[in-house]
């Protein structure tokens, strides 16, 4: 799919463009809610993309709702976009009406477990919730024994302790102890912890893939304007080795974020064959955040670390989203783990998806 056939994207990046812009990120990093930013992206109705139309959600592709998630990576964007159109697709599997306002999901971790009595009482705590404390709601994976619960919590029915990821996100600490659900109903068949952490780490990746390209076209943006020994930079050698480097690694997150997002549009779920592409995309896309970063900020020397600088809203971000939903460590140890127990027959079937 072509970004610029996509009329979805098209409208994300006018509105990013207008209101994402880097003193709107760094009042949202001291705790300013961006509220003419929000506004306009509920308005839109991008912020509830994934969710059923029957619901009251926007009933968009998922294809085009991870080409709109690459566009806020790309732009930095400083609101729970990501994690409401991640709320919503949860709402959507268990048949549940989407509230407005911000959401968020919990939890964000696969051994995390929240409890729901059968009167709705939910307890248990939850770590790293994105953008917890700025939520009007929160879509809960609890449980009811061993069976998945699917529930919608008031976020001011919620105990919050703050805390911050490297970017300055909202990642906080949320207690439901005494929380009653609002709205519940069984989670599909699927639909369990793991699969929600997988679902999160496509998410992330995709992200991740637009904040590299954002990273790639300022460096060469300032490779070209910023001159040293009377021509610019961009005609160095080792700067342009950099750079090249630097756009293999955007390239490469680029097409493992796509596979995972064409892999649980194909699949309708998030079965084994769409949790290998995630894996595979997680992995890869940490690595190269980590790469990507540094040479970006070889490129642009100490201007690049400066807080008037836009750059760090990217790399920061970069840092932050690959250890969210499972670092590449973790992924890359459940792909071996996958292939391992496969088989040695079973790897070429495997990795090409036969």
């Amino acid at each position: 799919m072509s970004n610029e056939d996509n009329l979805i994207v098209d409208a994300a990046t006018r509105i990013f463009q207008d209101m994402s812009e880097p003193g709107v990120i760094n009042a949202a990093e001291a705790g300013e809610w961006p509220t003419d930013l929000w506004n306009t992206l509920e308005e839109s109705g991008l912020t509830l993309a994934w969710g059923d139309e029957a619901l009251g959600g926007a009933g968009v592709d998922m294809l085009d709702g991870f080409a709109l998630l690459k566009t806020a990576g790309r732009f930095s964007v400083p609101a729970p976009m990501a994690d409401t159109l991640l709320a919503a697709w949860m709402l959507s599997h268990a048949k549940l009406q989407m509230p407005t306002g911000p959401m968020t999901i919990a939890p964000t971790q696969a051994e995390a477990r929240i409890a729901i009595s059968a009167d709705g009482v939910l307890t248990g705590t939850a770590r790293h919730i994105p953008f917890g404390r700025n939520a009007d709601h929160i879509a809960v994976l609890a449980r009811d024994g061993d069976k998945a619960v699917v529930a919608l919590v008031k976020r001011a029915d919620c105990a919050i302790r703050e805390n911050i990821n490297l970017a300055g996100e909202p990642a906080d600490e949320v207690s439901f102890d005494g929380a009653k659900a609002i709205a519940t109903a069984s989670a599909p068949d699927g639909l369990d912890e793991a699969a929600l952490v997988a679902m999160g780490a496509a998410v992330r990746s995709m992200q991740m893939a637009g904040g590299l390209e954002k990273i790639l076209d300022q460096s060469v943006q300032y490779s070209l304007e910023r001159s040293q020994f009377g021509r610019p930079i961009g005609k160095f050698q080792a700067v342009q080795h950099g750079l090249a480097e630097l756009a293999g690694e955007a390239a490469a997150a680029g097409a493992a974020a796509d596979a995972a997002a064409e892999a649980v549009s194909r699949k309708g779920g998030l079965g084994t064959g769409a949790l290998a592409e995630i894996a595979a995309a997680k992995t890869r896309v940490g690595e190269a955040a980590t790469r990507g970063a540094a040479i970006a900020h070889q490129t642009h020397g100490a201007m690049g670390f400066t807080y008037e600088h836009s750059l760090h809203h990217a790399t920061r971000r970069l840092w932050a989203w690959r250890d969210e939903f499972g670092n590449e460590s973790h992924w890359a140890i459940m792909l071996g783990r996958m292939v391992a127990a496969r088989g040695a027959d079973e790897l070429w079937p495997f990795v090409t998806g036969d």
